[in-house]
């Protein structure tokens, strides 16, 4: 793992496009605010940090959209999404107006942080509101593409950075999934950081792996050209909640015969908060813990 490189790879991109992009405005709540002083001093104007006052810093973005500027906003997932979820249903959704909104700590990047700083709802929290495009890149290289893609446009984008990381990068077009491994047996489909994992728990077995960096919109063609003619076995592990995309996946099978396996953060909260691979396989998403139910459930199906 790479630990803190994908935030520090925000930082240093962020920068650089704050000097390119005159349309570019960013948004802090302390979070990061000392990796971004150099860029803070280059633009006062277009950086600014509005202290420990989450639900002010998703207005601030707001207001900036509203005067045609491109707000990036950024802290804790739980602070950015969980806190000022009004405000980002409202400022943002309500108002018609764009932003890309950047987290960091994933579901518990900081366990000795406690579950203030966890947020595994996040991905299912914005699911409830419309037209947010959602990025869980999983290697720093990843991360600065599609925060790339992410900063000229107009729409509302989320992208959900994380300490853990896949060993190598790959060519992410900020849309599609893309085919790790083919199988006949079941397609499993691993979101960010998880493909690691996934391709170490499903080594020896005959499945596709599709690899997702962007789960919203979701890859339904993907999904059904993996799984050729149903009836068709799929297992989606994600990150955060377990079943997030459940329905997604439901939806791109509506007319094939089925059976879905949502794999994730459990909801029961962990309390003895340990290390980042504790909480991983303490929820069984360490590749043991996979295998095993990723095992089970094809081994009960019936597979083309």
């Amino acid at each position: 793992m790479d630990h803190g490189h994908e935030r520090e790879r925000f930082i240093s991109s962020t920068t650089r496009l704050l000097d390119e992009d005159p349309r570019l405005a960013l948004v802090l709540a302390d979070i990061s605010a000392d990796g971004f002083r150099p860029a803070a001093r280059a633009h006062p104007s277009r950086v600014v940090n509005v202290g420990i006052r989450e639900q002010l810093m998703i207005g601030v973005g707001g207001g900036l959209a509203l005067t045609g500027l491109r707000p990036v906003v950024h802290t804790f997932a739980s602070f950015l999404v969980e806190r000022p979820f009004e405000q980002v249903k409202l400022d943002f959704g309500h108002q018609g107006v764009g932003g890309v909104l950047v987290s960091a700590g994933a579901s518990y990047d900081w366990p000795a942080g406690g579950f203030t700083h966890m947020a595994p709802g996040d991905v299912a929290l914005l699911d409830t509101l419309d037209g947010w495009t959602v990025h869980v890149p999983g290697h720093p290289d990843e991360a600065e593409a599609l925060l790339r893609r992410a900063t000229p446009g107009d729409d509302r984008v989320y992208v959900r950075l994380s300490l853990q990381s896949n060993e190598h990068g790959r060519p992410v077009d900020g849309a599609r999934f893309l085919t790790a491994r083919e199988g006949r047996d079941g397609v499993v489909v691993a979101v960010g950081p998880m493909l690691d994992h996934v391709l170490a728990a499903t080594e020896g077995m005959d499945v596709t792996v599709l690899y997702a960096t962007t789960v919203r919109p979701f890859d339904a063609s993907a999904v059904r050209r993996a799984i050729g003619h149903g009836p068709a076995d799929v297992v989606i592990v994600e990150p955060y909640l377990a079943g997030t995309s459940t329905a997604a996946v439901n939806e791109a099978l509506a007319d094939v015969p089925h059976r879905v396996l949502g794999l994730g953060v459990a909801r029961r909260e962990l309390r003895r908060y340990g290390r980042m691979e504790e909480h991983l396989a303490a929820h069984g998403l360490d590749p043991a813990g996979l295998r095993d139910r990723i095992a089970r459930f094809l081994g009960a199906g019936v597979s083309r």
